[in-house]
């Protein structure tokens, strides 16, 4: 991979056969989705918009079946997008900071895995509001901002295979009580808990055997110090 300075966004073009590769670099991505899928009720009308905020591959997609949503993708590469609307996904082109949606348009917001890698976080939480109809919730999941994460995320992941060197910045993760504060100037009232990997799933995916997808879970924890969920609904206007 060429050279590239951290959270390079040209990066996911360079690793875009990786988005559904079993045992790839996204492997920890589709426990994720799934995880955050959960969180995520069926639509309260058909058709009613869901915002896949950075969606990637489009790695939501089969989590969200049967639950009534128009699935509405929104990244910045066109590599990943292209295999989320091969999975059903209304793929579009554009910036989480300027959201191609009407106010009020959306009925769940998902921001998966985005957080921690946005340059201007209260832009970007202002947007994400912004299209939220009232009574509209948003999950999502990030990287909380301290030492122990930056170890395991960047240090540890990217030594033994977790992490993309390179894919994180460990200067834009973000701490909980801070997206708390952000949210909440925008009417949101987010809750947080902590989240990890299953361990044998983790064993799994760094063993040598055959890889097929499930290869583990995210599980709930107390602690949010490394990767943390969050929901929340919009205040009713």
């Amino acid at each position: 991979m060429p050279s590239m300075v951290r959270n390079d966004p040209r990066q996911y073009d360079e690793l875009a056969d990786h988005w559904w590769r079993p045992g790839g670099h996204f492997e920890l991505l589709h426990w994720l989705a799934e995880a955050r899928a959960r969180l995520i009720p069926p639509a309260s009308r058909p058709g009613a918009i869901l915002l896949d905020a950075g969606c990637g591959g489009g790695l939501l997609a089969p989590h969200l079946a049967g639950k009534g949503y128009t699935h509405v993708g929104v990244d910045l590469r066109a590599s990943g997008l292209g295999h989320a609307a091969r999975r059903g996904v209304r793929a579009v082109r554009g910036d989480v900071t300027a959201l191609p949606l009407a106010t009020g348009s959306v009925e769940v917001v998902a921001a998966g895995e985005i957080l921690e890698h946005v340059t201007d976080l209260p832009g970007t939480v202002a947007e994400l509001c912004r299209v939220l109809q009232p009574g509209g919730l948003l999950v999502l999941d990030t990287v909380n901002d301290n030492a122990l994460s930056r170890f395991v995320t960047v240090t540890l992941g990217e030594a033994i295979g977790l992490a993309p060197v390179g894919l994180h910045d460990p200067a834009l993760f973000v701490d909980p009580g801070r997206l708390t504060a952000e949210f909440a100037t925008h009417g949101v009232r987010l809750r947080v808990r902590g989240a990890r990997p299953s361990v044998p799933g983790l064993l799994r995916w760094l063993g040598p055997f055959q890889k097929r997808r499930p290869l583990g879970r995210i599980v709930p924890t107390r602690s949010t110090a490394v990767l943390y969920q969050g929901h929340g609904r919009k205040e009713a206007a």
